[in-house]
């Protein structure tokens, strides 16, 4: 086994930290005072180092093939590692943030020619951003056969009805296009009942109600989320992505690289987590000791490298098999980085917060910020049950005889 980066990756991950060192941690102070000042528009200076990152090279690293950098998903994990370490800047300014990117693998796996000149080409580009809708307030979205938003057929036109919230990316005023995901026929297998349709932001019919907050956090800098009602939104039968019934699949395509991509940043995250959390317990003096003396904190340090370097292998093993016998074939392993990756980091990060006392509540360390992020990752793709209730199924039926397999 041969656990060296090849030289393509070393080159990159050198020319990413450089980036990060000269660009991007310089940027968060004012970041920060630019996001509170800017709603839920992106802070102005994200302009600048999008064009910076776009000369250094540093550009749409996350999709392989003819679109993007032609990377693989195991090239591309100790990059996106990296960006994960400043998750609110490193993504956008590279065009590797969600949910575009799970946007723009839809548009080059299943557009068509049009849609992608349409609506690829501008977000590869960095010229518009993007909105995946298909959570619902109504129903329990973590079964996506439960979406109960109307896509009906009239002649040359799609007409869609619903309501969604968590629209992912919505709330950006440079989001363009909506994939909104809905139920276009009420028989057949639960599966195929299904369907992902393009709806432009300007489209009659389509309001945005209001921005949802996740713990506090407007996540404006990925586009926020957004509450969206759709009453007799119409659009033309060429906007529908793939073929009807097809929606679940298109879904799970788009979630499974979205899922080992959020894995990848939230290691990005704990390393960023274990760096603060020793410089602080090394800098302050409690009851005659150093804090770094003090056992409880040791061992919180020990157990958060033990972690990452459990995590950090497990997500490669992931991405190799996904590069070698595709998602499908890697389904087991993306299971298992999601239930283990955000719940470990979500415990380093609160290991970090408590060794920072009040700062690490507080606007002055990012801690409290990545704290959220992290938490909310065990709800966004799927909650932890529901991969847990997968992987668990998965497991029994090795030792079910067939005929007895529900």
């Amino acid at each position: 086994m041969d656990f060296a980066f090849d030289t393509k990756t070393e080159e990159l991950r050198q020319r990413l930290l450089t980036f990060m060192d000269e660009c991007v941690y310089p940027a968060e102070a004012a970041f920060e005072r630019q996001a509170a000042e800017s709603g839920w528009s992106a802070p102005p200076l994200m302009e600048d180092l999008k064009q910076e990152a776009r000369t250094r090279g540093l550009w749409n690293l996350f999709l392989p093939g003819e679109h993007g950098a032609g990377l693989t998903n195991l090239q591309y994990a100790p990059l996106a590692e990296i960006m994960g370490r400043s998750p609110h800047i490193a993504p956008a300014a590279t065009n590797c943030a969600a949910p575009d990117t799970g946007n723009m693998e839809v548009l080059s796996m299943f557009g068509t020619e049009w849609q992608r000149k349409t609506w690829l080409d501008p977000l590869l580009a960095g010229e518009i951003r993007s909105a995946f809708a298909m959570t619902e307030p109504d129903v329990a979205s973590s079964d996506a056969t439960n979406i109960a938003t109307s896509i009906v057929r009239d002649g040359g036109e799609y007409v869609v009805n619903g309501r969604k919230w968590f629209a992912s990316g919505a709330m950006n005023p440079r989001c363009a296009i909506f994939i909104v995901m809905g139920r276009t026929s009420q028989d057949g297998p639960s599966r195929r009942r299904q369907s992902m349709l393009l709806v432009p932001r300007d489209t009659p019919g389509l309001t945005v109600k209001r921005g949802m907050h996740v713990f506090g956090y407007t996540d404006a800098d990925h586009g926020g989320h957004a509450e969206l009602l759709f009453e007799d939104v119409r659009v033309p039968v060429d906007n529908l992505v793939g073929e009807e019934g097809g929606g679940f699949g298109i879904a799970q395509a788009r979630l499974g690289p979205g899922r080992i991509h959020h894995c990848m940043r939230l290691i990005g995250m704990a390393e960023r987590a274990v760096d603060l959390m020793c410089a602080r317990a090394l800098s302050r003096t409690a009851f005659g000791a150093p804090v770094a003396q003090q056992g409880v904190v040791q061992d919180w340090i020990a157990e958060s490298r033990v972690k990452i370097e459990q995590l950090r292998l497990l997500v490669l093993k992931t991405a190799w098999l996904m590069d070698t016998v595709g998602n499908q074939g890697a389904h087991t392993e993306i299971q298992a980085i999601k239930i283990a990756t955000p719940v470990a980091v979500e415990w380093i990060l609160d290991k970090a917060i408590q060794v920072h006392g009040a700062g690490g509540v507080s606007q002055d360390f990012p801690l409290a910020a990545l704290w959220a992020a992290a938490r909310s990752l065990r709800l966004a793709d799927g909650p932890d049950e529901v991969h847990k209730r997968s992987l668990a199924h998965r497991e029994l039926k090795k030792h079910t005889p067939e005929g007895d397999r529900p």
